[in-house]
């Protein structure tokens, strides 16, 4: 425990999304490499009902959020650091009107709450956002003013500057950045965002015929003005910028004012974007959602800087939802979906080498670095270890689950089958069009692959939506790791884990 207090005691808090600096970056000496659900494990303590927020840790105090499945209460938990007991389980906020759509691709408490000294500022997205006494539990404001229709529920986290807390709300009907008296809760300004495209004309443009775009513009409407990216503040030749990826759109914004610096416009499917900007380098890295995008920006620029500040980019196996991780003249970065993973020249974008994960997976939370190692985890209950290095080795593969506990469909015995075919067969059961886009999408969301999903429906007997939601059984980690002293905080879906030689 002692090597715990003594780095904790020399100000080293991962107080919110990503960390300190919000990159990922720790500077922890003595984690362990190697530990499961026996070894190395300090404490393990369950967490009722669900969310996927990451930890964050002050002193030996570790707060989350949670939620109740269909969104009607909304809590805030501290666990003690060195026993895993819980210390306050407070309700936050009632919601008599939680979103019900769209079940499985998100929860209610996803959102990272961002902490201070005797401060816990908790965000819920449009259900409201509280200050809490960290020493009492007891609640010191709230405000649940602003709102937007997040359609697949908030994932944005606050940030902290000054006395300003910023928040993001991209929503399909409006977005807008907030700056908040953190003190007080209270409206700073309020900046709306501009630039958004015709979610129709855009499918075209990517390639859908004029019957799919009109039908998906109709399932979805205005669906590429959602995101759910966290901002970062930077310092950049002794000014201060807010950078906030939008849906098609990255603003840099005055922190004081919420005045615009400069943007980027995002190519193609440029919405959904959720990783955090990384600053280093004299460069702002951006990934662009969707579409798969990564560029770097140089922060110089005044207005519209699209074709004039992107240093390099990088298209193809980006990460759609994991943030990328500089480290020095290197950046890395996990690719969403089966397990890839990449070193590139952060100075010039030159990839310099590929590998693969053993096994794969799908990698949702954010990667994190400490004493020369990047520690990732998996939804398959996996946490991988490779050097921070122009080389690359594989140190770990840490696994939380005796065995698979998903019986994959072989390819072998069921054949390739289309999202259409999917949703016919579904229909072909009693499912709404509606009802079988979101069991797919659910699906999806829970690391279902389409084979398994055809499998499941040629099964025969009814599905319902249920059938892809809840909880799957084994653990599997969604959220981003947190390195408290000499520990690593895993939260996977049911469970919050405490990682230490000690």
């Amino acid at each position: 425990m002692a090597g715990c207090f003594e780095a904790l005691g020399q100000g080293t808090h991962w107080n919110q999304f990503r960390g300190p600096t919000g990159d990922g970056i720790g500077h922890a000496q003595d984690l362990p490499l190697e530990f499961n659900e026996t070894t190395n494990l300090r404490w393990k303590t369950a967490i009722h009902d669900e969310g996927w927020s990451s930890p964050v840790v002050w002193g030996d105090r570790i707060w989350l959020t949670t939620a109740r499945e269909d969104g009607s209460e909304l809590f805030a938990l501290c666990i003690d650091l060195n026993t895993g007991k819980i210390i306050h389980d407070i309700k936050v906020f009632d919601e008599p009107n939680p979103q019900v759509q769209y079940g499985g691709n998100n929860t209610h408490a996803t959102p990272t709450p961002i902490l201070e000294e005797g401060r816990a500022y908790i965000h819920f997205g449009s259900y409201g956002t509280a200050c809490l006494d960290t020493r009492t539990g007891e609640k010191l404001w709230e405000n649940r003013e602003l709102k937007c229709d997040h359609r697949v529920r908030p994932a944005s986290s606050p940030i902290i500057d000054g006395n300003s807390l910023f928040l993001t709300f991209d929503g399909i009907d409006v977005q807008f950045v907030a700056s908040l008296d953190k003190n007080t809760g209270e409206v700073q300004w309020i900046t709306h965002r501009a630039g958004h495209k015709n979610f129709g004309d855009t499918l075209k443009a990517e390639g859908f015929s004029d019957t799919e775009s009109a039908r998906t513009s109709k399932q979805k409407p205005n669906d590429n003005r959602k995101s759910y990216s966290t901002p970062t503040i930077i310092e950049y030749q002794g000014k201060k910028q807010l950078i906030s990826p939008g849906a098609e759109v990255t603003y840099s914004y005055d922190p004081e004012t919420g005045d615009e610096n400069w943007h980027v416009t995002h190519d193609g499917w440029g919405w959904n974007v959720a990783s955090r900007p990384v600053f280093a380098n004299d460069l702002v890295y951006l990934t662009m959602g969707i579409s798969r995008r990564l560029v770097a920006v140089r922060p110089s620029g005044s207005g519209d800087v699209t074709e004039t500040h992107i240093a390099w980019s990088a298209d193809g196996r980006v990460p759609e939802i994991s943030s990328p991780i500089v480290v020095g003249d290197l950046l890395f970065m996990v690719v969403d979906r089966g397990g890839s993973v990449y070193c590139l020249e952060a100075d010039t974008g030159e990839q310099i080498w590929r590998e693969r994960f053993p096994g794969g997976g799908t990698f949702w939370g954010s990667p994190v670095y400490a004493d020369g190692k990047i520690y990732i985890a998996s939804t398959k209950g996996n946490v991988y270890v490779f050097a921070a290095a122009r080389e690359f080795e594989l140190l770990a593969v840490n696994e939380f689950n005796s065995s698979d506990t998903k019986q994959a469909a072989s390819p072998a015995k069921v054949a390739p089958t289309s999202v259409e075919q999917i949703k016919d067969m579904l229909k072909a059961k009693g499912m709404s069009e509606t009802d079988a886009q979101e069991f797919i999408e659910g699906a999806r969301a829970k690391d279902i692959s389409d084979f398994e999903i055809a499998a499941l429906v040629k099964g025969g007997g009814k599905i319902t939506k249920g059938d892809a939601s809840g909880r799957e059984s084994g653990v599997r980690f969604i959220a981003s790791p947190a390195i408290a002293g000499d520990s690593i905080i895993l939260r996977s879906e049911t469970h919050l884990y405490c990682i230490s030689k000690s």
